[in-house]
């Protein structure tokens, strides 16, 4: 049976009938628009039931030609509507941006949301009208359902990141299989506080991890190989999970025997308990990593032989409780090892004694009909963290502002600054500034439908200026700000789309 010639004339019946009553009713505009929306509904509807309705007849068909029991054909048809809501079968997620930065002289710019001193200890600026790089997800899932009501997940996350405006990128991209595991559910002999819990194995980003997506930076981020188990219910309002991380700093040859391999051992281990209560979080993290005299981290400092960590966030359901919208708020603290508040036990040169304490604000809502605002704050400081009397202290305030103007276009615009106060104590050849940065966007922008900051896919053209102070120039040889030709007040501009589902 052919599931054109079945759906087909549904559809043109019921948007004729449709728009027939639109026109006899001469009603305003947004009524004309729900109207739309109704029959669009309608007639997705009338094509599920084709498509329920061609399945029913073809498993009829397979039932007279093999002698099927109803039986068998209702057990293949569930497994077909399974498959068809995404409980069963591949799919497939996307996360993507791409386009160009280009400066007044008509050459690439530098940027991305990490450029300023401050951003190799993750002080991030505003990102709209600030990324030169193509940056790709392709996420693989296939979920089985077993006899028993038991669930199985596989995941592969595949990414390549490139700065290049080249079709033909191999020399310079960075693919890399950044997530391979698998998580089990629903598991029948698991009673008590671990009846809706789930398992999980292999290399991953944690479920739970949460960002700021204006500074394209994470709150907290959670990774490596490992095994965990999410969702344990302790009480009637405590859900927690529980993980262990492995981590190889990439500095650290992999034998004795290899000093030139820089793969590395296993050499970070993370115990992660993460607790729920309400709209509460709290997460505590240990940390231990090995082989602590064969780490050469400089200056003659004592790397960091074990670390802690803790964060504690509150998830919010409205505005700040002012209006509708959502809110995010933690404040993290680390010593050791933990003092890499964010990109957990990734950092292999902190020392003993290394302390920092990280403040993460946003939230979004709609503060006319048309017209909705993101406002955020990160800030950090920490001491100790390469150098004994190291001190790093900067913050961010960023605002995301958007005007929709039609169905499929509107107005965005972006200001973020940072302070930072950064004296390194000569690590890595660096030198002690203080200083601001400023930056203003504006980005008319095209959607297929607007509604909200989460609405993707988008295409944007946009115009940015920033500034910062002179002595910011002089932090870094290899530092964006201070580079050939960018020294301060600078215009760029450029397109990029970005995609994710």
């Amino acid at each position: 049976m052919n599931s054109v010639t079945l759906k087909t004339p549904l559809a043109i019946a019921i948007a004729a009938a449709g728009f027939s009553l639109a026109g006899s009713a001469n009603a305003q505009s947004s009524d004309l628009e729900q109207r739309l929306a109704e029959l669009e509904a309608r007639i997705a509807a009338a094509e599920q039931r084709a498509d329920a309705a061609e399945q029913r007849a073809e498993l009829a068909e397979q039932q007279a030609e093999e002698g099927l029991s109803q039986e068998e054909v209702e057990e293949r048809l569930a497994k077909v509507e399974r498959q068809a809501s995404g409980e069963e079968g591949f799919s497939f997620n996307v996360y993507a941006r791409s386009g160009l930065l280009i400066g007044e002289d008509g050459k690439s710019a530098e940027g991305g949301p990490y450029l300023t001193p401050a951003g190799s200890q993750g002080g991030a600026v505003g990102r709209l009208g600030n990324e030169p790089d193509t940056y790709a997800e392709a996420i693989f899932n296939y979920r089985m359902r077993f006899d028993n009501g038991a669930k199985a997940r596989y995941t592969t996350m595949i990414a390549d990141g490139t700065t290049t405006s080249n079709d033909w990128t191999a020399d310079e991209s960075n693919l890399n299989v950044r997530q391979v595991y698998a998580e089990f559910s629903d598991l029948p002999s698991f009673t008590g506080a671990f009846e809706n819990a789930s398992i999980w194995a292999g290399k991953r980003f944690d479920r739970d991890n949460f960002d700021i997506h204006w500074l394209d930076s994470d709150i907290v981020f959670l990774s490596g190989t490992g095994a965990g188990i999410y969702d344990m219910q302790l009480a009637d309002s405590w859900k927690s999970n529980l993980s262990l991380y492995g981590r190889s700093f990439s500095d650290f040859p992999v034998t004795r025997e290899s000093p030139g391999d820089d793969s590395g051992d296993t050499d970070n281990l993370i115990l992660t308990s993460n607790n729920y209560f309400g709209n509460w979080q709290w997460m505590l993290n240990g940390m231990s990593a090995a082989d602590l005299d064969e780490r050469d981290i400089g200056e003659g400092q004592k790397a960091a032989e074990n670390g802690f960590h803790t964060m504690v966030a509150y998830h919010g359901d409205s505005f700040f409780g002012i209006n509708e919208g959502n809110f995010k708020a933690a404040v993290l603290y680390g010593q050791g090892l933990g003092a890499e508040t964010k990109s957990l036990g990734s950092d292999g040169k902190l020392t003993d004694d290394a302390a920092s304490t990280r403040l993460a604000l946003y939230g979004t809502t709609y503060v006319a009909p048309k017209w909705r605002v993101a406002p955020a704050l990160l800030a950090e400081t920490s001491d100790d963290r390469y150098v004994d009397g190291d001190q790093y202290d900067w913050a961010t305030l960023n605002v995301r502002l958007a005007n929709e103007l039609t169905q499929n276009f509107e107005m965005q615009y972006e200001a973020s600054y940072q302070w930072m106060d950064l004296d390194p104590q000569g690590f890595d050849g660096r030198t002690a500034v203080e200083g601001d940065y400023t930056r203003f966007t504006i980005a008319p922008t095209f959607k297929p439908q607007v509604g909200g900051f989460w609405q993707r896919p988008e295409i944007r053209a946009f115009a940015s200026w920033s500034d910062w102070d002179d002595e910011l120039n002089a932090y870094a040889d290899d530092d964006s700000l201070g580079s050939d030709g960018f020294t301060g007040s600078q215009w760029t501009f450029g397109v990029q789309t970005e995609v994710w589902f």
